[in-house]
Formats: C-alpha cells, sequence, structure tokens
C-alpha cells in the first residue's frame, strides 16, 4: 500500500512538505470522517517539459484551501453539501448586502474542520488507481462522504 503522509489542517497551508512538483493522491477528513478523496496531476507528464515551479499535489491543495468555488469541485461540494446546510436564517440577508459571501465561508470551513493527507505517487495512471482505491473504501476502510464510488 502507498504510505499517506501524516494529516496536515487547512489552516496551516502552506505545507513545506508537499512537494513543489508531484502526482498524487490526498484525503481530506473532518475529524474521524473521511470528507472526499482525490488526485492531482492528470496531464502530470505531459506538463512535466513546463517551466512551472508548482505543479501538481501542491497546486491541487492550495487550490482546496482557498475555499473558491470557482473551478474548485471539491470547494463545491463543501459549500453545498457541508456550509449551505448549517446557514442560519439571518445569514441570508448578509448575503444580499455582499456581507457575506459562499467562498468565505467555505473557507472558514475547510480552515477551520478540515484536514488532509497526501502520498505522491509515480505516474497519472497509480494515482488514478489509488484514487480510485480510496473512493471505493478500500484504502482507508471507509468510502468518502463527498464523492464516494
Amino acid at each position: 500500500m502507498t504510505a499517506f503522509s501524516r494529516r496536515h489542517r487547512f489552516s496551516d497551508w502552506p505545507n513545506s512538505e508537499v512537494p513543489a512538483v508531484a502526482v498524487g493522491v490526498y484525503a481530506v477528513w473532518e475529524s474521524q470522517a473521511l470528507i472526499y478523496c482525490g488526485m492531482s496531476g492528470r496531464q502530470f507528464e505531459k506538463a512535466l517539459g513546463s517551466a512551472r515551479s508548482k505543479l501538481g499535489l501542491v497546486t491541487r491543495l492550495a487550490s482546496h484551501a482557498s475555499g473558491r468555488l470557482s473551478g474548485d469541485q471539491f470547494c463545491v461540494y463543501v459549500a453545498n453539501r457541508l456550509v449551505i446546510p448549517s446557514l442560519r436564517p439571518e445569514q441570508l440577508s448578509e448575503f444580499a448586502s455582499g456581507a457575506l459571501t459562499l467562498d468565505n465561508l467555505t473557507k472558514v470551513y475547510i480552515n477551520e474542520r478540515l484536514e488532509y493527507q497526501f502520498a505522491a505517487v509515480g505516474s497519472s495512471a497509480e494515482a488514478y488507481a489509488l484514487e480510485r482505491q480510496c473512493r471505493e473504501g478500500i484504502t482507508f476502510g471507509v468510502k468518502p462522504l463527498l464523492n464516494p464510488v
């Protein structure tokens, strides 16, 4: 089995332990509940020739830590399934005035409650396979809440 890192809090992002250039898989936890499993590096081998200083896991986890819903499916899932159901009625008027944004509430939720762990692998094919095992419940003994297979 591929070794995953210890858990890290999103509130401690950025994390120098995440390789600057790496394809891999990550798991997101809320306490003992597995929330989400994902991968980064779908086009990793093609992108290696570019002059990017950061590629793969580090950019994906940075996107998740930002809480921005635009272009980030994980943040959309967190907003829709975890943040919105916890809204109080009085917060709705704050959305109308612009005092609250869903991006901000999602970032707060992620940073206050969620942790991640990651495993760098050798290729995008390995990452696909490991992500699938994680989402099927094989790797951690439980399927993730937000994206099970």
